[in-house]
Formats: structure tokens, sequence, C-alpha cells
């Protein structure tokens, strides 16, 4: 990956979108630390290290590079867009209308980023209400002075902030796709994950001293953690079945056409990370609405022990059954999305194909079904294991560093930095193509 770094940084062009994804990152990082006016900040930071470890507003707060823990003006991150991108995503599958729209090429892409963007914009609304409404009743958290005393100015202003402020970042993941290198959404996510990491390493390594060498300890055992389980992860990404594929020789003509031999790829994780991001957001939005508007209540103290992540990444049996049971769920459900049986067949059909040993049509599509099951089966196991052998490894490793890497977090870091390295190869590719025509 560091070679393809260097050739690329090589070429005049993909340099320059490098250094405009490098700024946009960098304007994004710098809103960060933008505190909100009429936010006591030490106080917000108190209150929201008292909510526990692993609740909803600690990933969100993970997830923007500690920007939410901070309360600046860019407190919400790529948050709401995420969600409204999934909202969507799920819309479009149930919703005909939505799902020809899908279907109507760039036109219809068009539109569904611009619903999404209104989503987008309710969602950021409503998450910054919760959050004020669940830190308004705290003495100090905020500071009335500059609005006449007035909690529902104060918190009116601080709703505008917090919804203009996610629409930044929105605005800014656009611009790193369309100027930069790869998806702009992910890399924020991969760079306020990163932060997270940084942050949290750096106050170790402040720790350390002449006394105390068992900071450093942590961080060694916890990198030759990190190592293991990124192999781990990075080898069953890169995992595929290829079923072969014969093409049948047709002669036109004078000339012979066909008779050469594919594959069909299917990779293990198709759905990626995405089944994960889904199971944790259907078990956390209970707990994320409870905690901001009906804080102490007894639903809210029942999710909160029995369907919610513990210090340490697990939780308890109901909520580990539950997350394996939605992980499956939502696994098939993507690997259906993604590859779909009937339509391979029709494909291979038209285009004078065939498998070995199985009829063309139905037997086909039938074959190709019980494989995809099966490898999806595979990867539910696999993204069951991931979504708690490495938040239990780290806390053995480290309990203060359990947080540095969620079990989505971790996905997210490697498919981000193996989907860069591909987009980079991409564009070193095209670049050699368009020097050979020329």
């Amino acid at each position: 990956m560091l070679q393809t770094i260097i050739n690329a940084l090589k070429v005049k062009e993909i340099r320059r979108k490098v250094y405009m994804m490098l700024l946009l990152l960098l304007i994004f990082r710098i809103g960060c630390f933008i505190p909100v006016p009429g936010l006591d900040r030490s106080n917000f930071e108190t209150l929201f290290s008292e909510d526990g470890g692993n609740d909803f507003l600690q990933l969100m707060s993970s997830i923007t590079g500690g920007a939410l823990s901070q309360g600046t003006i860019l407190a919400l991150g790529i948050g709401p867009y995420i969600n409204a991108s999934i909202i969507m995503q799920l819309l479009s599958v149930g919703i005909p209308a939505l799902e020809r729209l899908s279907k109507q090429g760039e036109e219809g892409r068009k539109k569904i980023a611009q619903y999404t963007r209104y989503v987008t914009i309710l969602l950021a609304i409503v998450q910054s209400i919760g959050i004020i409404i669940n830190f308004a009743n705290e003495a100090g958290a905020i500071d009335t002075t500059f609005f006449g005393g007035k909690m529902w100015l104060a918190g009116t202003f601080m709703t505008i902030v917090y919804t203009a402020g996610a629409f930044i970042v929105m605005w800014l993941g656009e611009r790193i796709t369309d100027y930069g290198v790869g998806n702009g959404q992910s890399m924020i996510i991969f760079v306020g994950i990163i932060s997270t990491a940084g942050m949290a390493i750096v106050g170790k390594l402040q720790a350390v001293s002449t006394s105390n060498f068992d900071p450093l300890w942590d961080i060694i055992v916890f990198a030759l953690v990190a190592t293991v389980i990124f192999f781990a992860i990075v080898y069953v990404d890169l995992s595929e079945r290829k079923v072969p594929v014969q093409y049948a020789k047709q002669i036109k003509g004078r000339k012979m056409y066909g008779g050469q031999s594919s594959s069909i790829p299917i990779k293990i994780s198709g759905g990626g990370v995405m089944p994960l991001i889904f199971s944790f957001s259907i078990l956390s939005f209970p707990q994320m609405i409870s905690s901001m508007f009906w804080p102490g209540s007894g639903f809210d103290n029942w999710w909160t022990k029995w369907m919610s992540a513990s210090a340490d990444g697990t939780g308890s049996l109901l909520y580990s059954f539950v997350l394996c049971l939605l992980i499956f769920a939502f696994s098939f459900f993507y690997a259906q999305m993604q590859f779909n049986p009937e339509d391979v067949s029709k494909s291979i059909q038209q285009n004078g194909g065939f498998i070995q040993g199985i009829r063309p049509g139905k037997a086909t599509e039938a074959y190709l079904k019980k494989i995809s099951n099966r490898i999806t089966l595979f990867g539910a196991i696999y993204l069951s294991l991931v979504a708690f052998i490495p938040a239990v490894a780290f806390a053995w490793a480290s309990f203060d560093l359990v947080n540095v890497f969620s079990t989505t977090g971790i996905l997210i870091v490697v498919s981000v930095a193996m989907e860069f390295e591909k987009q980079l190869q991409a564009q070193l590719m095209m670049k050699n193509y368009k020097g050979f025509l020329k």
C-alpha cells in the first residue's frame, strides 16, 4: 500500500486530488475544535464522561474524533448523513417508487441523493434537540448569559449551529468524493476514528513516567493485538469463492467468438460493514431516544441493563443473542442486494455461458443461490465474531484503550484503507492507459 501511495504521488493529477482530499479533511478536523458559543466546554466534557463507556453518544463521539464530547460545531459529524443513507437504502427496497427511481440511471441517483440530504437535515435537527435536552437540566452545562437567561433561545441557537455543522460535514464529504480520491463520507469516518485512537494513545504516552511504565506496555500489547486482528480481517475480507463459467464457441460469418472461460467471484463478506452498522443502529436507537428524552425511566434502565453494550464491548446474553440474530438477518438481506442469483443466471445464459455440470436457467440459479447462502452463512458467523472478539481482546490488552477501535470502527478502518488503495491503483491504471493511447 505504501508503494502504491508513493507511485500515485508521482502523478500530477492524482497528487492534486490527494492534496485536495487532505485539505478538505483538515478543514473538517479544524471544525472539530471550534466551540459552540454558550456551551461550557469543561462541564460538557465532564457530563459526557459520566454517561458511561459504550453508549450511543460515546460511539458518535469516537466516529467524530471526539468532537461530540467537546461540544464543538461539528459535533454530529457524518452520523446523520450515514443514517439517512441507510434509511434511503432500506426504503429503496421496500417502496416501489423509490426502487424505480434508483434504476433510472444518473438522473434517478441525483434525486435520491437530494432526498437523502433532506432526511439528513431532519435527523440532524432531531439529534441536536435530543443532545441539548439531555444536558439542558445539568447545572452549568449550558450558559444562557448570552441569550438573556432564556434556555429555549439558547437551545434554538445550538440546534441551528449543530444542524449547520452536520450539513457542512455532508458538503465536505461530497466534495471529497467529487474532487478527491475515494468516498468522502468513508474518509471522514476513517479520519475521525484514527483521530480518536491518536488522542487516546497520546494520553497514554503522557502518563508514562520514570516510575510507571505500565501505560507504555499497554500500548505495546495493544499494538500487537491490533496487528493480529487487522491481519485476520484483511485475510477474510479478501477471501472469495470463484465459480467457473465456460462460454460456448459461436461462429458469426467468418469469425469465431467465445470459447473462453471466466469466473464469478463471490466474497465471504460481500456486505462489508453494513450488516454490523444496521444491527448496532437498530439496537442503539431505542437507547438514544430514551436517554435523550426520558432519562432514568423504567424502559431506559431496562434497555441499558439488558440491551446495550457494557464497558468491555460485550453485553448481556440477551444483547449478544439479539445482536447475532440481527447480524445474520442483515447479512442475508444485504447479500441478496449485492448478488442476485436470478439476474446472474440470466446474464450467463444470454451471453452463451454455462457452469460445468449445471443446466442453464433455473438449475444455474438454484446452484448459485445455494453457494451464495453457504458463503453468506460463513460471512455472518465471521461478522458475529468481529462484533465481540476485538472489543474483548482490546479490553484484555488495555481496558483504557477499548474504545479506540469499536466493533464497527475496526472494520471501517480496514475497509476504507483497502478501498483507498484500490482507488489509487485504478487512477494509476487509467493514467497508464491514457499514456499508451497517446
